[in-house]
């Protein structure tokens, strides 16, 4: 893997830390670094100010997407505000096939369609002139949606907030996707310090794919309490469930269960969410419950999110990460 040199001019200009991979240099970015297209948290302002940090910003349209709500996302995002992505959810896309015009007329430089067996949206995106992109869970996802013509995958691995497979971890899922492909890679989970950045590309990563740690920042849509919650978190505090899918009748599919923050609710129900689905009135109440307290309302967070300490603008969160990468992956003169 080649790196870029970091063109910070100075310690602590986080702003301007910039340094590259093969991938990111083709796709005219200064940082591999793009936010996950979290539902109802990743809209327009957190994809401007990916971009404009170096990354590349996604606007993602989650369980309650609809073509009205993207085009939403795109008034809010900053005219001229340089390349962006869409992410969207296969079984959400099939509901309402708008979705997919509206986000091909945007113009974006990617979009990435995930949590579906089928690739038939591919060729039309590609016909578009638009870069495609899919999240895998296994070396056989992987080599299909190759086959398929994707042009970028992102490996993500259980330590992920949100949804996704609980089959690998980020490392081992990874290393099994980059020896199956020739495809550019994204690493997905977990993935919070400067450390772990270093990690995923000297591991052969093209970048990585940030979710949590952009999620608490001020430009995103998570909710006051959501930050609250996230920065009282540790890596400890989240869960694997279906519980709120099945509350509000989400066809998610059973092979992705989303990663949240622990409440009452997922402790109450654990290992008891199926028993959820043949009971009503309980389904009722629990969603009666969210909509009522701000504290109920589930947190999607990965395992990396105890290394959250506090509220931070989406350039300076980027900027640490990689200016403390390149100090781990550029040796400076003299150093150790």
């Amino acid at each position: 893997m080649a790196y870029g040199m970091p063109t910070a001019s100075q310690p602590g200009a986080y702003a301007d830390v910039g340094f590259s991979t093969p991938w990111s240099r083709a796709m005219g970015l200064r940082v591999p670094i793009v936010n996950a297209p979290m539902g109802g948290v990743a809209g327009g302002p957190l994809a401007a100010a990916v971009t404009a940090a170096g990354g590349l910003g996604m606007i993602g349209m989650g369980s309650s997407g609809s073509a009205a709500a993207l085009r939403r996302e795109l008034d809010r995002r900053a005219p001229g505000g340089g390349p962006f992505g869409i992410g969207l959810v296969d079984w959400v896309l099939a509901a309402d096939p708008d979705l997919l015009e509206v986000a091909i007329d945007a113009r974006p430089a990617l979009i990435a369609v995930g949590f579906g067996a089928e690739h038939a949206w591919v060729d039309r995106v590609r016909a578009a002139g638009i870069r495609t992109a899919t999240q895998v869970y296994s070396a056989a996802d992987a080599r299909r949606a190759e086959d398929a013509g994707v042009e970028l995958l992102v490996a993500r691995g259980s330590e992920g907030g949100g949804h996704g497979s609980a089959a690998m971890s980020t490392l081992p899922l990874l290393d099994a996707v980059l020896s199956t492909v020739s495809t550019p890679v994204l690493a997905a989970g977990g993935i919070g310090s400067p450390a772990s950045l270093a990690a995923v590309l000297v591991a052969g990563a093209a970048g990585a794919w940030l979710g949590t740690h952009l999620a608490v920042c001020p430009e995103s849509d998570l909710s006051e309490a959501g930050r609250r919650a996230m920065l009282a978190a540790d890596g400890a505090d989240t869960v694997l469930t279906t519980l709120h899918d099945i509350a509000f009748d989400y066809p998610w599919p059973a092979r992705f269960p989303a990663r949240v923050l622990a409440t009452e609710a997922t402790r109450r129900w654990a290992g008891r969410e199926e028993s959820l689905r043949a009971d009503p009135e309980a389904r009722a109440a629990l969603v009666a419950a969210i909509r009522a307290d701000p504290a109920a309302v589930p947190v999607d967070a990965g395992q990396g999110v105890g290394m959250i300490t506090s509220v931070a603008p989406v350039a300076e969160v980027i900027g640490r990460l990689c200016a403390g990468a390149v100090e781990l992956l550029v040796p400076s003169p003299g150093g150790r």
